[in-house]
């Protein structure tokens, strides 16, 4: 039976503010419903989105055929536990297993886990073969997997570290594109495993070289060494290749995903090669729910659309049109350095006042982004954002750069 009763918006804000923990620095706007790449508020101002919920939101707002699978989902199972079979674990897992060129997956509830069951993959496999002592991990300065403790503990910053010390034992973080480092670290403390983003998405949309990528794996290969990629927030085609490091010609041994992957529901995933199908056996790892049909089932809608109506192949089209207008800008405005990243997967580096910037966007202009990394304004805008409204983004960009409020939409 369907419900007629109604949320009354300015009722319900007020008491749940009052009664949530303070631990996020939130607007005062009240987002309702949206269309795309727009949000709306209560009081019925339009917003461009350009965050997407910080690369969630793959399918943009108010899907039609999103929102009509998971609504004939509801109707039919929530959740049945992973001690029982549902029809959309093989479908989503053989497709995640094809467009990474990898083996077999296991389903998490968000990046931070998904990096929790890598890490303890890692050490398992180690174990496994016969070297039980290899249990530390090698990151990357600028790094960033989660905030859950083993995730944290892979995690370089010390604004997210420190307040929750001591952590995990056993990481060292080196410097990013450093190979010589990476050699010797992994020459003297024979790690369980190395994890590293392709680009760093929290350390200001830094993409690591080709270069690096390749000699990173030749070093895990001729080290016993577990590979982990991150691709939390750069993988499942934004970048206009499904992994961001396809472009690098490697495979990881273990890639991370998570935030576009069920276009807005929690959900993670971890996929590994074949050689580490069988590490984790019954009873070694689980999550009461993760994998459960309502997620599934808006994977399989993103990762169709992905696949079938060149979601991919837009996102590359798309972030390069974005691209080439904030290029532009390096030219034009002496407060504005380099562009960095790809595809849908963008930052812009001013150097000086970039949370400034991004806070005017977001104020007089109604363009949602972030700051990252403190001097970058970072862009994951959904796939289905189109090419108007790439070039009104550039736009609002540009009006707040030179200063002049625009008419909010």
């Amino acid at each position: 039976m369907r419900s007629n009763r109604t949320v009354n918006v300015d009722a319900a804000v007020a008491p749940l503010d009052a009664h949530m923990v303070r631990n996020y620095g939130r607007a005062d706007e009240v987002f309702v419903d949206g269309c795309g790449a727009e949000l709306r508020t209560a009081e019925g101002d339009v917003y461009l989105d350009f965050l997407g919920g910080i690369g969630v939101s793959a399918l943009g707002h108010g899907h039609p055929e999103l929102a009509a699978a998971l609504a004939d989902q509801a109707g039919r199972t929530l959740h049945v536990s992973n001690l029982f079979r549902h029809p959309y674990t093989v479908e989503v897992a053989t497709r995640l297993a094809r467009l990474t060129g990898l083996e077999a997956v296991l389903f998490t509830n968000s990046g931070a886990e998904a990096n929790e069951a890598a890490l303890k993959l890692a050490r398992k496999h180690q174990r496994d073969a016969g070297r039980p002592e290899r249990t530390g991990f090698i990151a990357l300065e600028g790094g960033f997997h989660g905030r859950t403790m083993g995730a944290l503990s892979v995690t370089s910053g010390a604004s997210y570290r420190a307040p929750f010390e001591p952590m995990v034992p056993g990481t060292t973080f080196l410097p990013s594109g450093d190979l010589e480092a990476m050699a010797a670290a992994l020459e003297r403390d024979r790690p369980a495993a190395v994890i590293l983003e392709p680009i760093q998405g929290e350390g200001g949309v830094v993409e690591l070289s080709t270069g690096y990528l390749r000699g990173v794996r030749d070093l895990c290969d001729a080290t016993g060494t577990v590979l982990i990629h991150d691709e939390v927030q750069s993988g499942c085609g934004r970048t206009g290749t499904f992994l961001a490091a396809d472009a690098a010609g490697i495979k990881p041994d273990v890639v991370t995903l998570a935030k576009p992957l069920a276009a807005g529901l929690p959900m993670g995933a971890i996929v590994v090669r074949a050689e580490l199908a069988d590490v984790l056996k019954p009873g070694d790892h689980g999550s009461t729910f993760a994998g459960g049909p309502l997620v599934l089932r808006a994977a399989l809608v993103f990762l169709t659309l992905l696949e079938e109506d060149g979601l991919m192949e837009r996102a590359a089209e798309l972030g390069a049109r974005l691209r080439t207008g904030l290029e532009a800008f390096a030219a034009d405005f002496p407060n504005v350095g380099a562009v960095r990243g790809r595809g849908l997967m963008l930052g812009l580096h001013v150097p000086e006042g970039a949370k400034e910037l991004q806070q005017r966007l977001y104020r007089d202009h109604h363009l949602i982004t972030n700051c990252t990394a403190g001097d970058v304004i970072r862009m994951l805008p959904p796939y289905v954002v189109t090419e108007t409204q790439i070039d009104d983004a550039l736009g609002r960009i540009r009006s707040a750069l030179e200063g002049p409020v625009i008419d909010a939409p």
